[in-house]
Formats: structure tokens, sequence, C-alpha cells
């Protein structure tokens, strides 16, 4: 069992923490509680032929200062609702690792990004915001930094855990790749500008607003990742020059996909699709 399920948008979570509460701390309790009924908890050989691993978030560590790194031994020092769900959360899965023998892995991964990431989060929010010609607000001063980590190899890395991985343990996934916001907007900016051109003839970095700071902004993440490299043998493989073109050109190829996203039509097919099916399970 893998649980990806989460509220994940730190903006959200300090406007209406509830949800994320529900979600990140009651649906984990819900599947830990499914997993210990359904699983042979009685036999313990056969209960190591099971996995439960738990997807969290760098965030939970809080923030770091210029220079060092979080360990898996870093302790928790969460600034959102968000952070601080996620944190609760990891405890509950230690714990029923702990008191009930559930062979459950924690992963802790930084940033991600690349295809199919919702328009609110930093990356597809700047590339839509840039194409369209409209302003691209960046909290406080940009000099936040956070590790970037391609989607596919944060897949790989899950997959190497789930495979490799020991129960009990937890594991930091990164890019090992730490960049300041700022600078990441500068470059969608100077990326689209030459792929589409200028935007009436004024270059797309013109569009820059630093806005006042969100409540709680941590300042700057980053992994260390030695376990999981030299434990597992893992390491990222798309460097964040290749990782970003293929982004950005995934979202030039796919904005149909962002505005309907954007403008709510996504869920009507998503109940179109699925709402009679989910109903009829009620």
């Amino acid at each position: 069992m893998i649980n990806f399920a989460a509220e994940s948008h730190v903006d959200r979570s300090v406007m209406g923490p509830e949800i994320f509460v529900r979600t990140n701390i009651m649906g984990t309790f819900n599947l830990l509680e499914t997993a210990r009924t359904f699983w042979p908890i009685d036999d313990h050989k056969k209960l190591m032929e099971k996995r439960f691993l738990h997807i969290s978030t760098d965030e939970v560590y809080g923030s770091l200062g210029e220079t060092g790194q979080f360990t898996e031994r870093s302790p928790y020092d969460p600034s959102s609702p968000y952070s601080a769900s996620k944190a609760s959360s990891d405890h509950l899965v230690r714990a029923y690792c702990r008191t009930y023998g559930l062979p459950a892995m924690i992963t802790n991964c930084s940033n991600n990004y690349g295809p199919f990431q919702f328009p609110e989060k930093l990356i597809p929010l700047m590339i839509t915001n840039a194409v369209k010609g409209i302003e691209l607000p960046i909290y406080g001063d940009g000099e936040n930094v956070r590790d970037w980590l391609y989607v596919e190899d944060h897949c790989s890395a899950l997959l190497t855990v789930l495979e490799q991985g020991v129960p009990g343990e937890c594991y930091n996934i990164g890019g090992n790749c730490e960049k300041r916001n700022k600078d990441i907007v500068r470059l969608i900016c100077d990326t689209l500008d030459k792929k589409l051109g200028l935007i009436k003839k004024r270059p797309r970095r013109d569009l820059i607003r630093y806005v006042a700071d969100r409540p709680g902004h941590d300042r700057r993440y980053a992994l260390n990742t030695a376990k999981i490299s030299k434990e597992l043998l893992w390491e990222p493989k798309v460097a964040f020059e290749e990782g970003i073109q293929r982004t950005i050109d995934w979202y030039l190829h796919n904005f149909k996909w962002v505005e309907d996203i954007q403008d709510g039509s996504y869920m009507e097919y998503y109940q179109k699709q699925y709402g009679e099916r989910l109903n009829g399970r009620q």
C-alpha cells in the first residue's frame, strides 16, 4: 500500500486548515486501520510480505539557515498547517509500526516538479502566468531556497524504497538541486522569451512582482540523501536544466489542461466520468 493522498498546498492550508487535518491526519489513520484490519498481523512471516509506504515532505523539518541539511534524524519543527498535518501523519505511521508491527516506511521528499502538477504550485503557476503575460507574484524577497526533484526521479526512488526499503525506516528523497525561488522564475521567463518571443516587446522578467510574504514561509530546505544513496543505491538522474525544459514544453503542449483546471472544467469531467460510479458505492 502506498499513501500518496494528501492536501499539499501550503497557501490553502493557511486559509483553511481543517481539510488538511481531515485528509492528511484522519485519512492516514483510516489507511493504517485498514491495513491493520486486513493484513495478517498475527503471522509475522506473511506480514513481512506486505509494505505500507507513506509519502511525506521535507517541510516537516521546518526551516534551515544558510548552511546544513536535514537528515532522517532531524527533529520535526513544522511551520504551516500543511506541514504540521504531514508531521502528524508521519508520527501515526511510526506509532503503528512500533505498536502493531505494521511493516511501514516513510519517505520525505523535496519539492517536486514536472508534468501534471496543478497550476497553484510555483513552477506551473509561473509558466502559466508568463505564457498569458500576466503578473508573476513572488513572495517576500524571492530568496527562499528549495531543493528541486523531478517527478520521474521521485517515482523511481519510491519504487526502490518499496522493493528494497527496510520496514520501520524513513528515507529522505531529494534532487540535490537547491535553487532560489526568484532564480526559478527568471529562468522560466528567459526560456519562454526564447520559445514564444517577447510580450509586447518586453521581456517576461518585467512581469515579476514581489508581494507580501506568506505566514510561516520557511527560508530554506535541503535534504541529505546519503542514506538512500548508500543503502538502496538510488540517485536522481534528471538534472534541473533538463527537467525544467521538459516541464515547460509539457505545459506549452497541454495548456488546455491547465485552463480546464483553472476554470473548474476538470471537475465537471470528473463528475461525469466517475460521479455515477462513486454514488453507486455510497
